[in-house]
């Protein structure tokens, strides 16, 4: 049980916000969860939410991360972890990936980024200066999602990571629907942010002060649902 904020790991940081996207889903949804931390949200969705997940990689009907010592090396997500599938998956090449992803497909995509800003633009794929690992798909998943979740911590190094305007290059522009990180949950509405949910542990002056970006608080506040 988290009591103070001292007791954030960064363990427990993933299992938070895993928790609160998994709480997202509806049943029936064909759903796409981006490398890192978004992957972790398939371990808690409830047993009576039946979802698709996609990955990128080509496969239709993706299970938990395989735990144990008797892991199916020969399944992996797009992130390389191995990974269970669901009774009924399928397998297909790129071609057929995305194809799934860019003909709005999707229900429901969710994936990290380095930066989020006011109007729903994204940067999630290269800092200046830096290794870059490639866009991946995740351009295409944007895009031709019909609901995009940011799923990502708060701040980086002390310094916020949900912003005015983003200053890294663009994944892409005014498509991001909601931010989920460890503290808050925002909606991004054509009037601009709302923090609907806020965890318990900090306020909403601690938000303010946290995020580089203008919002609105929800009339409806509540506390995150975790």
């Amino acid at each position: 049980m988290i009591s103070t904020i001292q007791d954030l790991t960064k363990d427990k940081i993933k299992e938070i916000v895993a928790k609160r996207i998994a709480k997202e889903f509806k049943s029936n949804e064909i759903v796409t969860l981006g490398i890192g931390l978004p992957t972790e949200a398939a371990n808690y969705i409830p047993e009576n939410v039946n979802i698709i997940i996609q990955s990128e990689n080509g496969i239709l009907g993706l299970g938990k991360v395989q735990k144990g010592p008797n892991y199916n090396k020969n399944i992996v997500n797009a992130g390389g972890a191995y990974v269970e599938v669901k009774k009924g998956a399928c397998f297909y090449d790129s071609q057929m990936a995305f194809t799934i992803m860019r003909g709005g497909h999707i229900d429901a995509t969710v994936l990290g980024a380095l930066q989020v800003d006011e109007e729903g633009s994204i940067a999630s794929w290269q800092i200046p200066g830096e290794f870059v690992p490639g866009i991946g798909g995740s351009m295409d998943l944007i895009v031709g999602s019909k609901k995009v979740i940011v799923a990502m911590t708060h701040t980086a190094k002390n310094e916020p990571k949900i912003v005015k305007k983003c200053t890294l290059p663009l994944t892409a522009y005014k498509e991001v629907d909601m931010i989920i990180t460890e503290r808050a949950v925002f909606n991004v509405t054509s009037d601009g942010l709302f923090l609907t949910e806020i965890n318990p542990l900090f306020s909403v002056e601690n938000i303010k002060e946290t995020t580089g970006a203008d919002f609105k608080v929800s009339r409806y506040l509540k506390d995150m649902l975790i």
